[in-house]
């Protein structure tokens, strides 16, 4: 699969790009998914309430930028989307460009903003910019972040420079899909990408390209390839630290979980019980190891039954430098589109693909 290269002739603004059907601004689709965005106070404590197009009217000078239709994917909290919830807005998605949308939006709840960015990155590869945008503070609140939030997502969803991949649209920045987190738990700049920073930062004027914006992956996309959120597996990610046995392990095995992360220290080791009870469950059920500092790549370097090189000669998968929650994301995907259990492009190579790092 070849990556969509964006086009240089734009310029450092990169905005009022002629729409589809020859107006002269873009057309963009909101997918509404809930979160704080469009949380609304409640005796019994905040809730998602408003529907995209209230968040679109409340937010008038997005009109300037894009011609703008919302639609509801979803009502949750960020920190309960489920796996359906993600692939009803993946195939949302897909509908709205295949509609005419020259860019899409997603409104999302910040807990998992990142992990459903992160999944639209694999599920599809559109010739459309698709930004994932939230807030921190809801509309009824002072100083909400949301209608600055979303504006900004609706210029880089207008702009055709961040078709290559999905993008996160937050506090004046853009970051990849792959690389951003949340940083911080209410934090107003809680979007970061550590070890890589933001593909582009925004003024009131224009907005400047810090890197190239790519997809995420070097991977064809997986949406066809999943016929449902019944066929994604349980993936339960394993903690490495002190004094960490391998109970957690023998337990979720014999649950009949699809795969384990192993969130390691470092470069990814984890202790010598976790290294022997991967040598029991691999390969029969896949196990992707991932490191616990925020920034920085898992290599094997280290040997000793729990260090990397171990787990490497035991037949696991190095997450590169996507943190657990990720690697998660990306296991589970990707033995939902059953990568490595037969069929086209399966096999323990086509599983590996979804965590390295593609080439710009």
């Amino acid at each position: 699969m070849t990556n969509a290269k964006p086009t240089a002739e734009r310029g450092a603004r990169g905005e009022g790009r002629t729409a589809a059907d020859g107006g002269t601004k873009p057309r963009v689709a909101v997918l509404a998914c809930g979160g704080t965005i469009a949380s609304e106070p409640d005796d019994g404590g905040a809730a998602p309430a408003k529907t995209g197009d209230d968040l679109v009217a409340a937010v008038p000078g997005v009109e300037r930028h894009a011609t703008v239709s919302a639609r509801e994917v979803c009502s949750r909290p960020g920190f309960d989307v489920r796996w359906r919830d993600v692939l009803a807005t993946a195939a949302a998605a897909r509908e709205a460009v295949a509609e005419g949308a020259d860019g899409v939006v997603v409104t999302h709840g910040t807990d998992t903003l990142a992990d459903t960015a992160f999944a639209l990155d694999l599920l599809t590869d559109l010739d459309a910019p698709v930004v994932v945008t939230g807030a921190q503070r809801r509309l009824d609140e002072a100083s909400s972040d949301a209608p600055a939030n979303l504006t900004l997502a609706v210029r880089a969803a207008a702009d055709d420079r961040f078709a290559p991949g999905v993008h996160v649209a937050f506090d004046d920045e853009c970051h990849a899909a792959r690389d951003v987190i949340k940083g911080h738990s209410n934090a107003l700049s809680t979007m970061t990408s550590p070890g890589t920073g933001p593909v582009a930062t925004f003024t009131r004027a224009g907005s400047r390209l810090v890197r190239t914006p790519e997809r995420g992956v070097d991977v064809d996309p997986l949406a066809d390839a999943i016929g449902g959120a019944d066929e994604v597996p349980e993936v339960p990610v394993i903690h490495s630290g002190t004094g960490v046995g391998a109970d957690a392990i023998e337990r979720a095995v014999d649950a009949g979980v699809g795969g384990l992360v192993v969130e390691g220290t470092g470069l990814g080791n984890a202790t010598a019980a976790i290294g022997d009870a991967a040598a029991e469950v691999l390969p029969e059920t896949p196990v992707v190891v991932a490191g616990r500092p925020p920034a920085g790549p898992t290599e094997p370097v280290y040997g000793t039954p729990g260090g990397a090189v171990t787990l490497a000669e035991h037949g696991a998968t190095f997450a590169g430098p996507l943190p657990a929650s990720k690697a998660r994301v990306a296991l589970a995907l990707g033995l939902a589109a059953d990568l490595d259990r037969g069929g086209e492009g399966a096999g323990g190579d086509a599983l590996a693909d979804l965590f390295r790092t593609p080439d710009v």
